[in-house]
């Protein structure tokens, strides 16, 4: 399995079984893009880490909790956003994307 960060144009899964994607979640104010690979890996491994089991399904939402970690990242200098991040934040924004992205 391949998985492809596209920056602003979102994520790109694609394996023998299936192929998923999803756009980056949408942010007003982009400050500085630097780190936000390391966020989204952060938020989907950190996410897969919850299972037991990777699947479609699993695979799917750890993508999502990604693309929302990495769109906290770049709205702020370095850890400016991050370091105060808790997991309600997360949840928060996870449920507004899942509103308004099928996945």
């Amino acid at each position: 399995m391949v998985l492809i960060k596209k920056g602003e144009h979102g994520v790109l899964l694609h394996s023998k079984k299936f192929v998923f994607s999803i756009p980056a979640y949408p942010t007003a104010n982009v400050v500085d893009p630097t780190g936000a690979g390391d966020t989204f890996a952060g938020g989907f491994m950190g996410s897969l880490a919850q299972h037991n089991t990777i699947n479609r399904e699993t695979l799917r939402r750890a993508i999502a909790c990604g693309a929302v970690a990495a769109s906290f990242n770049v709205e702020g200098f370095g850890l400016e956003k991050t370091a105060r991040l808790n997991r309600h934040d997360l949840q928060r924004r996870l449920a507004h994307f899942r509103r308004i992205a099928a996945f």
